[in-house]
């Protein structure tokens, strides 16, 4: 294939007819353009330009070329036109990851929110438990809760929110309120487990073994357990406000200081970052907020943000 510098000089030269003219236009000398036109007739085999000391104008093989010429040109400024709008303007396609239970409360609607504002977007929202490879399968962003794996990956936090401890009135009025942690292991304790970690409970530096009727890989299975009284679940804010809000749930144990879960937002490191990613994390960090937006209704004192 010619140089593309040649291409260029060609069709400018086509289009002003004027070497000069060219040359200004691409600001360089008359004498690199005359090269440049040369160099893509030897590689072509074929005059496209007849010279005379007054006029220059268009060979047959020449005006051929200069038509797919300018085709090739202009499909290439809408190609840069297209790229370049997709780091400026919301649109095309977005995928979205995130764990299931809160991306069903907490993201889904937001992700249509989104959608609503920027309607040439078409977004693609995975939601599940385990940890997806953002560059292996594709993804633009994914909400991540808790601890995260050193990675290449670009972090940003966008909130934290409270693991509490809660049991449903009848669950406390049958079986007393706890007032320490020790007394936990006295009570039935409903556990999370997933993979190889054992259902212990962890806050600060702690960690306490308990026992109980029920365990599960699902923070859901959990809280409805509790709400039907079968004994006290350890489980972040986002999975039972709407429960200690409306009183299905009690929170218990609230004078000692919680262990605190960061919600981030991760996406590819990219020297140019999408609008698309970077507008919709920026709607996910202020629709949140500190304290997150589904703790504000529940009572609670406030934890100073770290």
């Amino acid at each position: 294939m010619p140089p593309f510098e040649s291409i260029v000089a060609f069709v400018r030269v086509a289009e002003l007819k004027s070497y000069t003219r060219a040359a200004e236009a691409l600001s360089l000398s008359r004498t690199r353009i005359s090269r440049l036109v040369m160099a893509l007739e030897a590689s072509l085999g074929v005059r496209l330009i007849q010279r005379t000391t007054r006029r220059l104008h268009l060979t047959a093989e020449g005006e051929r070329y200069l038509v797919h010429a300018q085709s090739i040109l202009q499909a290439l400024d809408v190609a840069a036109a297209d790229v370049g709008s997709g780091i400026t303007e919301v649109r095309g396609h977005l995928r979205i990851n995130g764990p299931m239970s809160f991306g069903v409360r907490h993201l889904s609607p937001l992700v249509a929110r989104f959608m609503a504002e920027h309607p040439s977007l078409e977004v693609r929202l995975d939601l599940n438990d385990r940890r997806v490879d953002l560059l292996e399968e594709g993804y633009d962003v994914a909400i991540r809760i808790g601890s995260l794996p050193d990675s290449s990956l670009i972090a940003r936090r966008l909130t934290r929110c409270r693991v509490l401890f809660c049991a449903s009135p009848d669950y406390l009025a049958r079986h007393g309120t706890p007032t320490t942690i020790e007394e936990l292991k006295q009570h039935h304790c409903l556990r999370y487990r997933s993979g190889p970690a054992n259902g212990d409970w962890r806050f600060d530096n702690v960690t306490l073994a308990v026992q109980g009727p029920l365990e599960s890989n699902n923070g859901d299975v959990l809280t409805h357990a509790a709400e039907a009284s079968l004994g006290i679940a350890h489980q972040p804010s986002f999975l039972v406000a709407e429960s200690i809000i409306q009183g299905r749930l009690v929170p218990v144990l609230t004078h000692i200081a919680p262990r605190m879960l960061d919600i981030h937002a991760l996406y590819p490191a990219r020297h140019f970052l999408p609008a698309k990613v970077e507008r919709f994390i920026e709607l996910l960090a202020n629709a949140w907020g500190s304290p997150p937006l589904w703790e504000r209704d529940m009572g609670l004192s406030p934890i100073v943000q770290q």
